[in-house]
């Protein structure tokens, strides 16, 4: 039976009100997250952030990349490429006391240092995240879309260090 059968099958007329047999709907348990939006973009730590690109517009195509511009308020440089939806934030550590040469020596072949996600209203994300006991690094600050931006702490995000955006 088609979809659309089966759902002529659960609803039904009379006069002109519309009656549901279907099951009343139940709120999500995460009804909370509505003010999250997409994955922003995926960081990935880096020791050249210039070589890495080329790797991204020479072997896989990427047309859309940004210049270096360095962040010194995050102790990195940062060069954004565009892969279809998909942003890529490469991190280049300015000297040994960014979080990325922190990184970088535990890994130092580089790798996926967090993701991004969008979010309507920083404050009340912020104030949820806290609510659950979910720590964060810092306080929000500027990030480099010029955006306020909080990171979460991995050990409480399935080992996941996750940046909240406010777009």
């Amino acid at each position: 039976m088609s979809l659309l059968g089966r759902f002529s099958k659960q609803m039904f007329r009379l006069g002109t009100r519309q009656f549901s047999t279907l099951p009343p709907k139940t709120p999500s348990p995460n009804a909370h997250v509505k003010s999250l939006g997409p994955l922003n973009h995926i960081a990935i730590a880096t020791k050249n952030a210039e070589s890495a690109a080329d790797f991204y517009r020479s072997v896989l195509g990427a047309s859309q990349i940004s210049p270096k511009v360095q962040q010194l308020d995050h102790g990195v440089s940062t060069v954004f490429i565009t892969l279809g939806e998909t942003k890529i934030e490469l991190l280049e550590p300015l000297g040994d006391s960014s979080p990325i040469s922190q990184f970088l020596e535990k890994n130092p072949a580089g790798g996926i240092h967090h993701i991004c996600i969008n979010v309507a209203n920083l404050q009340a994300s912020l104030d949820k995240v806290l609510e659950h006991k979910i720590r964060v690094l810092g306080k929000p600050k500027i990030g480099a879309h010029g955006k306020m931006v909080v990171f979460l702490h991995p050990k409480d995000c399935g080992g996941v260090l996750v940046e909240l955006e406010e777009n």
